[in-house]
């Protein structure tokens, strides 16, 4: 059997592990031949595409980013490719494709698997926010560099008595900004899922000043935004391939608590550092099973299915679970976060 895979989306720690278990499966357990293609869909559109033998995946375990590269599509170019899906894997003469991505990625692999091509779905994501799974593999390394960065910027802080804001990774799920700012110990989460009153952001932080601790770090997810007329505030607009645009909330909000209270905010904006760099012991695991689910998977024939953790167990289950809402921060969390700030 000749198995297609593609990564797509953002980059994300543990991609590489996913496709070096996907060849080590394929290759070495059932004799499949396994086509590597570049650069996501883009590659499976324009017919680019390399083998992939076990020399190939040799040290890329713990490599960060994705060997085969991502791309983004335009809509328009999409849906033209997903009308010529059979065209397309003959093209590459690929027998089913394993698809690794997030939301976007596995919406176009429902597209693919209805228009008829077999598809397997492997689930990624640092923002957690993919419902059917309890967890993809990427969260754990982004709230690992995150909570080490609250550790760090918590000993400048204190030392020159500073409040720091530190935006992380999450428009439209606050889990990042939950695990790490619970793990950092911040005095403050703001969250996609609850909007946030700056005066009472404020106030939080001068109680603290009042009660002679002379510093705070406050974790706000980029996506975050203010209770309606307590800041006028508004994230960027639609882009080319049809993604809201977000940024900027951390920075805005270091300068209000800064006009409050009189003294020294800084914004601090981690960006892609978070999906960069070596993936974690617990998402190279993950991602590994991931992989070696999928094209077991594939040899069942389980086409239009996408491997999913339930709790200890990889379970199959159906693409279109997973792209009909997005796994946001429930309120008992929320709770649980809010009892310890």
């Amino acid at each position: 059997m000749r198995i297609g895979v593609l990564t797509s989306g953002g980059d994300c720690p543990g991609l590489n592990a996913v496709i070096r278990s996907v060849v080590h499966r394929a290759v070495a357990d059932h004799g499949d031949t396994v086509v590597g293609i570049e650069d996501g869909f883009l590659g499976l559109i324009e017919g680019r595409s390399r083998p992939l033998a076990l020399d190939d995946v040799h040290g890329i375990l713990t490599r960060g980013g994705t060997v085969l590269g991502s791309a983004r599509v335009a809509r328009e170019r999409m849906r033209d490719g997903v009308s010529r899906a059979a065209e397309l894997a003959a093209n590459l003469g690929i027998d089913a494709l394993i698809a690794i991505g997030g939301e976007g990625t596995l919406t176009a692999a429902q597209l693919f698997s209805d228009a008829g091509l077999p598809v397997v779905a492997v689930p990624k994501t640092i923002d957690n926010d993919i419902d059917a799974t309890d967890v993809t593999f990427g969260h754990d390394t982004a709230v690992h560099v995150a909570t080490e960065a609250i550790d760090r910027l918590k000993t400048t802080a204190e030392s020159h008595q500073r409040v720091m804001v530190v935006e992380l990774m999450g428009r439209h799920t606050g889990w990042i900004t939950l695990h790490a700012g619970m793990a950092g110990g911040a005095h403050g989460i703001l969250i996609p899922e609850r909007p946030f009153d700056v005066e009472e952001v404020c106030r939080m932080v001068e109680e603290r000043f009042a009660r002679g601790k002379k510093f705070a770090i406050v974790a706000v997810a980029e996506g975050a935004h203010p209770l309606p007329g307590t800041m006028r505030f508004a994230h960027g607009e639609t882009d080319a391939f049809g993604h809201q645009t977000f940024g900027g909330i951390g920075t805005r909000l270091a300068g209000e608590v800064a006009q409050w209270l009189g003294k020294e905010s800084k914004p601090v904006i981690l960006g892609h550092v978070q999906r960069g760099g070596t993936p974690t012991a617990l998402d190279r695991v993950l991602a590994t099973r991931f992989g070696w689910h999928a094209v077991e998977a594939v040899h069942k024939g389980a086409y239009g299915h996408m491997t999913a953790l339930r709790g200890t167990e990889i379970r199959l289950v159906p693409i279109v679970d997973a792209v009909t809402r997005l796994k946001t921060v429930p309120e008992d969390r929320w709770i649980e976060a809010e009892a310890v700030l």
